[in-house]
């Protein structure tokens, strides 16, 4: 395995605290930004309001212009209301109001206006003729208000960014799986297939000579030679698209398992029972699935050390699934390694290359477009792994 991949989890970690890091930067120096920008809006609009209480005491016309056109005419961005001491409306300036419409509407919109201004900020309070009171409700223009929402904006792209190199990175991983497991059964498939010829040359040779006429290891030789077919057979298969036919999935399954019974010990046994009536069938590849179910059920033997029970059962989930749940009486499956059993190289044994449930999976998943997991596990009690079949 490419070494990478090896450390994807390490990988995937570094990518969120770098993400995180960043993100939180970003937060962090924009509401600095917002801060500052808020505060001189703010003195702004005080300075507007200092302009206006200026000039009801104005001593000459020429400072009243002088205010008018450089203070109270420099704010071109704050939204401002002033009003009368009754929230009456005096005057406005930077609110957006759409165009042609009468004095009535205006001022119920320039009023929501002022309800939105409270909220945000209090208003400023300017004396005035006779000790009367107005009042400046502003609000934050549109520019502080579009870069409080840039960090999110930005976390919101990182995060695409991140999602995308993600699923680059997955796809790449399982693009060099899938060419490693093609590779090594095509090559298993070659390296099988001279002395598999020779076998089965020297089997027709036995099984003719009068020598061995009635002697029944003849027969056992034949089966497994003709297993050994079917497993080269299996591996020619990883890569290519395998026929699938509606095969009575119960009579599959027994003879699966009858073919396992004679192999492993017999200190295990094996029931086999269905729900449905025997006639009912599955789109299976009868080679790829007796794998998968060998496959399963010799794992099951490891985990109990050789004794104890496996059952199997067939269950009908709607009209469009068969289950195949293979329960054990073994070791069961720690919650914290329930999603690793399926990972290439996983294996709990001191022999083996864990390939068996992955290349079970793989079979399951990919070619039979259905589905193989844990259906359950108890460490001391058992597991059960269920396959999911399309009818």
């Amino acid at each position: 395995m490419i070494p990478i991949y090896s450390q994807k989890n390490r990988i995937k970690l570094v990518v969120v605290i770098v993400a995180l890091i960043i993100g939180a930067a970003t937060i962090t120096y924009t509401n600095i930004l917002v801060s500052k920008l808020s505060e001189r809006e703010q003195e702004l609009v005080q300075l507007y309001a200092k302009g206006l209480r200026y000039m009801i005491n104005a001593p000459s016309d020429d400072n009243i212009v002088f205010i008018e056109e450089e203070i109270l005419s420099a704010n071109t961005t704050v939204p401002v209301i002033l009003t009368d001491e009754n929230e009456n409306i005096l005057d406005s300036k930077n609110i957006d109001l759409p165009k042609n419409i009468s004095e009535k509407r205006k001022a119920e919109l320039l009023q929501r206006e002022i309800e939105k201004m409270k909220s945000e900020h209090a208003p400023i309070v300017v004396p005035w003729a006779e000790g009367s009171e107005n009042y400046v409700f502003y609000k934050d223009s549109a520019l502080l208000s579009q870069l409080r929402f840039y960090p999110y904006v930005q976390l919101i792209v990182i995060a695409c960014f991140a999602l995308m190199a993600y699923f680059a990175f997955s796809y790449s991983r399982r693009a060099e799986q899938n060419r490693v497991w093609v590779g090594l059964a095509k090559e298993t498939a070659h390296q099988l297939g001279t002395p598999l010829s020779s076998l089965m040359a020297w089997y027709e040779y036995i099984k003719s000579s009068p020598k061995f006429e009635h002697e029944p290891i003849i027969e056992e030789l034949g089966k497994d030679v003709r297993r050994l077919e079917i497993i080269t057979e299996r591996f020619s298969n990883i890569g290519s698209v395998p026929l699938l036919r509606d095969e009575n999935i119960l009579e599959v399954t027994r003879n699966a398992i009858n073919y396992l019974q004679n192999r492993i010990s017999r200190k295990v046994a094996f029931t086999v029972e269905s729900t449905f009536p025997p006639e009912i069938t599955a789109k299976v590849n009868v080679s790829l699935f007796d794998w998968v179910i060998e496959n399963i059920c010799k794992n099951a033997v490891d985990a109990m050390e050789g004794r104890g029970s496996i059952n199997i059962q067939l269950v009908l989930l709607g009209k469009a699934n068969i289950a195949v749940d293979i329960t054990d009486t073994g070791k069961g499956i720690p919650k914290s390694k329930v999603a690793s059993v399926f990972l290439p190289g996983f294996t709990t044994k001191k022999r083996g290359w864990g390939l068996g449930l992955a290349l079970a999976k793989r079979i399951i998943d990919n070619y039979h477009r259905g589905k193989l997991f844990v259906k359950w596990s108890e460490v001391g009690k058992g597991t059960t792994f269920r396959i999911v079949l399309n009818r």
